[in-house]
């Protein structure tokens, strides 16, 4: 699939790896509707550049973890461009939840942003494609590492891949693919200090970190290959294997 005048909807496309991948989009020829949370000022910016480069870019803003939101969203999406050919899941939350002091409110709030989302917004989506489109879920290593103090988070994305097996079988007989994206050691958070940061690259067989360009490109190959659907590419500098 050509991504030339496609249209393209990314969750939490207004920073970080969100934004890499809605410019990458665009650079390829889409057109855009960004989905923002809480970062009005980004996203604005963000399609004012768009905009400057020549594509067209909507703003749609929803709260994921409220279902009725991400139904508005998607009725919203349908009346400015009727219809939708690309959905990348990317937007997510990367809470710190020991498993000792985990409590059921904290791990509903995390699958509800980083697993349930991405199914409403897969099923709102696929109704907006008609026959052919492309699905994008952006994962993390971590699905299969798993990081100690972070059982929500690891479960959340462990079942987005699952979500994405699921979702391929499903929706293949409409030509609609789903895919994702699992990055590794892309961009730190604050909270990462300089010596984690070290100790995580002695893992990594590459040695440094990636940019958000490496993942952006990722899902832009998996959005336009029109015979791969079901996999999970590891953007990652090879640290799944240590």
């Amino acid at each position: 699939m050509e991504l030339d005048g496609k249209i393209a909807l990314v969750t939490g496309g207004a920073v970080r790896l969100g934004r890499a991948i809605v410019l990458e989009l665009a650079r390829r020829g889409a057109d855009i509707a960004l989905h923002f949370g809480h970062s009005a000022d980004q996203a604005r910016q963000t399609a004012d550049d768009l905009r400057a480069a020549g594509r067209r870019a909507e703003l749609f803003q929803a709260d994921l973890a409220r279902p009725q939101d991400i139904d508005g969203m998607f009725a919203r999406v349908a009346s400015a461009f009727g219809r939708l050919d690309v959905l990348v899941n990317n937007a997510g939350v990367y809470p710190r939840t020991p498993i000792e002091t985990l409590t059921a409110e904290q791990w509903d709030a995390v699958l509800a942003i980083n697993a349930r989302a991405a199914a409403l917004c897969i099923r709102g989506a696929s109704a907006l494609m008609g026959d052919g489109g492309a699905v994008v879920n952006v994962t993390d290593i971590a699905a299969d590492k798993g990081w100690g103090g972070y059982p929500a988070y690891c479960a959340s994305k462990a079942a987005l891949t699952g979500l994405t097996k699921s979702c391929a079988k499903a929706l293949a007989g409409r030509g609609i693919r789903v895919n994702a994206v699992a990055p590794g050691a892309i961009l730190w958070d604050d909270a990462t200090d300089n010596d984690t940061q070290r100790r995580v690259l002695a893992r990594v067989p590459m040695k440094r970190t990636g940019r958000a360009e490496d993942v952006a490109a990722a899902v832009v190959f998996l959005a336009t290959q029109d015979y791969i659907t079901a996999q999970t590419l590891r953007v990652d500098g090879g640290w799944h294997m240590g």
